[in-house]
């Protein structure tokens, strides 16, 4: 009888939550896209698309440096987009003669297709059809990736082609514009789609783990220690002894997960001096 009370009321209780979440789902479905901030909307006017197997991709390509021959390739996170780089941007086009940086299949003002099989691989394979794109194949490339993209630059590493806190949390705006991107064309649609690069992580962990281990080009890590997804010591030890050759540059203790928007200034001088030191 006890055991028969108590199913009756999980019962209940699963059907209370589940009145309480279809109308929030609904809205979450179905509510229109925020508007563009001017910030936004600037950097995508002033960006560009190309095609990839029927697909709009969103990039921004910027000239620097005169004279310079570097060129930086940015690989964004998960779920966000290209923006996320846009406090450094400046700064990285007066070290690099070209800059570019492009919205991955599913996220910011890519094409977000549904259903889609969305893959590590694809996206690899989009940054270098990118590169063939703007007729860069065969020049030497610098990858600058965060999060997500940190596993496509590990799966271009293993294709060896020659493509080669609390104290600094985003302005509301800064939220607002991330969200603007991820619900622009549908993108919260694809967001269960999207994540199945989790799985794909964990599935390929040995091909990729292996990519960084056996390379010979310097890599360089930028770290915040109060990443809650990579957290401190305990990652950052594991990190040096799978990858001992690879430098290691570590930012305020307050820096978290998302250090190029939250200490841009510190994020540009790490990465500047592990550029400049070969």
């Amino acid at each position: 009888m006890v055991r028969r009370d108590r199913l009756r009321r999980m019962r209940e209780w699963w059907v209370q939550v589940g009145l309480l979440a279809m109308p929030l789902l609904a809205a979450y479905l179905h509510i229109p896209p925020p508007q563009l901030s001017p910030a936004l909307h600037s950097w995508k006017t002033s960006g560009k698309f190309f095609t990839y197997k029927g697909l709009r991709i969103f990039y921004q390509d910027s000239l620097g440096v005169v004279g310079s021959p570097e060129i930086v390739v940015l690989l964004h996170g998960f779920p966000t987009s290209s923006y996320d780089w846009y406090k450094i941007w400046e700064g990285l086009t007066l070290r690099f003669h070209r800059v570019i940086a492009l919205d991955f299949l599913g996220f910011g003002f890519s094409d977000k297709p549904r259903p889609h099989h969305y893959s590590i691989f694809e996206q690899a394979s989009i940054v270098e059809a990118l590169l063939r794109h703007l007729g860069l194949q065969n020049r030497r490339i610098n990858l600058l990736s965060h999060d997500y993209g940190d596993i496509v630059a590990q799966e271009l590493l293993y294709s060896l082609t020659p493509v080669f806190g609390p104290y600094t949390r985003p302005s509301e705006s800064e939220l607002w514009d991330m969200w603007a991107g991820i619900r622009n064309n549908d993108g919260n649609l694809v967001i269960d789609s999207l994540l199945q690069y989790i799985n794909q992580r964990k599935k390929f962990r040995r091909r990729w783990v292996g990519a960084l281990a056996s390379v010979t080009i310097p890599i360089h890590f930028i770290y915040g220690p109060m990443d809650p997804i990579n957290p401190y010591p305990e990652f950052l030890e594991l990190y040096r002894k799978t990858l001992p050759r690879s430098t290691v540059s570590i930012l305020d203790d307050h820096i978290s997960h998302y250090p190029q928007l939250e200490d841009p200034m510190g994020f540009l001088n790490a990465y500047m001096g592990f550029i400049n030191s070969f």
